[in-house]
């Protein structure tokens, strides 16, 4: 954890970059020297060495930060380091909060069992310069948790309940459509896809900020969790589908960052919360349903149930044209093979906005991936029986293909689309394995120069 209150008690700890081991290393005493030397210590980044004072007694601990200063440098130090209470004995350093940012979410740690977040009893003091480094990491953080908690934990009243916290928290209004209610408003795609589940499927509303402000609509995929429905996952895809929320809860970690920042927009968040469950009442392949728009799906497959749920938020959030228009979904495996686990596949329908995020992705470590929004594989979302198939008849492209049917839904709104994993494999600096708040930050960094211009 991090702590903005002093405590001169506390270890301090030197950070010292791989440019400035040599130097550093040649000012030390020939018995420290030593001690380096056995400890094998070269400032990599999570690298760190006690030393000895002049009697041998443990004194100084030295951190290695790696070449430059970022969110990985002691990202995995929460993890390594003793319990206790730490300070950095340089706390003017150029890159601060991107450090104290990897502290923060490299001390996360998830433990269903217990039903709560659980962390080592290990402590960074920080100034309270960095404050704001708070912000982000309970943002991130809340994403991660709503990912992570079993699906019996995280239903779609599970998630409703989640949303209308954070909209209490900040003073937003929220709305909330539930079951049959869906049918009258005409989200038809909503209610077909989570009509077979024992939790009722609903329509998560959030609005907040000037109304007269720059409109900005975020959306995110509220699969709670995805059985498949009738076309079933066989056990080993269907394990991880607890995650399949991961879109709505990033969405709703975003909403949050943005509203305890302040960011001058008139900020909506929709998310489409249903499970994709078996029952003699779920929609079947073949069905057409009609979407909120008027245009008449065919399913192709009920496990590309992601777009169909999305398909009738996307119209709903079109009718108030909003500047721009982004998205959050673990849609397609398509997106994992094109561009791996760990970076965010996104489509764009600006070249100049997709430049930017791309470029603020590499910068602070939350690496996205354009692909194209190629128009010449939409004749594959072709139907017979009508305007278009939630499935491409390609066995190849189905990240690309995905968008495609979305986009038909969104007109010419500016809009932003993410196909994420939401899920770390595997731990790395920063980033303990589970769910991960994936282009989260990359977004958000965006929106403060969006909005700012």
């Amino acid at each position: 954890m991090l702590s903005f209150e002093p405590n001169p008690d506390a270890q301090p700890l030197e950070l010292i970059s791989l440019s400035g081991f040599d130097s550093w290393r040649e000012q030390q005493s020939e018995v420290t020297q030593q001690w380096i030397a056995t400890a094998r210590f070269h400032a990599l980044a999570n690298q760190f060495v006690t030393l000895p004072d002049d009697k041998g007694n443990p004194s100084r601990i030295v951190v290695g930060i790696g070449e430059k200063q970022t969110i990985e440098s002691i990202g995995s130090l929460p993890k390594l380091l003793p319990v206790g209470s730490y300070r950095l004995a340089d706390p003017n350093l150029e890159n601060l909060y991107e450090l104290c940012l990897g502290w923060g979410l490299g001390a996360y740690q998830y433990k269903a069992a217990l039903g709560y977040v659980k962390s080592r009893k290990i402590s960074l003091h920080i100034p309270d310069t960095v404050s704001l480094v708070a912000d982000e990491i309970d943002a991130i953080n809340l994403a991660r948790t709503l990912i992570s908690k079993p699906a019996n934990l995280m239903l779609p009243g599970d998630l409703e309940e989640a949303f209308c916290e954070v909209g209490a928290q900040y003073h937003a209004n929220v709305q909330v459509t539930t079951g049959d209610e869906l049918l009258e408003k005409g989200y038809r795609t909503i209610y077909t896809v989570g009509k077979a589940s024992t939790t009722k499927p609903r329509l998560l509303d959030l609005t907040w900020g000037d109304p007269n402000a720059r409109k900005i609509t975020v959306l995110g995929k509220g699969v709670c969790f995805d059985s498949g429905g009738l076309d079933l996952k066989p056990a080993a895809g269907m394990r991880s589908m607890k995650k399949d929320m991961g879109g709505a809860s990033i969405a709703l970690g975003l909403t949050k960052l943005i509203m305890a920042r302040n960011l001058p927009v008139r900020l909506r968040l929709l998310i489409p919360a249903v499970e994709n469950a078996v029952a003699g009442n779920a929609y079947r392949p073949g069905d057409v349903i009609e979407t909120y728009k008027g245009s008449r799906v065919e399913v192709g497959n009920t496990d590309a149930e992601g777009r169909l749920i999305l398909c009738d938020a996307l119209t709903l959030a079109t009718e108030e044209k909003p500047e721009l228009m982004i998205d959050f979904a673990t849609l397609t495996g398509a997106a994992r093979t094109a561009v791996g686990p760990d970076v965010s596949a996104m489509f764009c329908t600006d070249d100049k906005i997709a430049g930017e995020l791309e470029q603020i992705g590499q910068n602070c470590l939350d690496p996205i991936a354009r692909l194209p929004l190629h128009r010449g594989y939409r004749a594959s979302l072709n139907s017979p029986v009508a305007d278009l198939c939630n499935i491409s008849s390609m066995n190849t492209a189905g990240a690309i293909t995905a968008a495609l049917f979305l986009q038909h839904f969104v007109g010419e709104t500016p809009w932003i689309h993410f196909d994420i994993n939401a899920w770390n494999e595997r731990t790395r600096p920063a980033r303990p394995s589970g769910g991960e708040a994936m282009a989260l930050r990359a977004t958000y960094r965006f929106l403060e120069d969006y909005t700012a211009t």
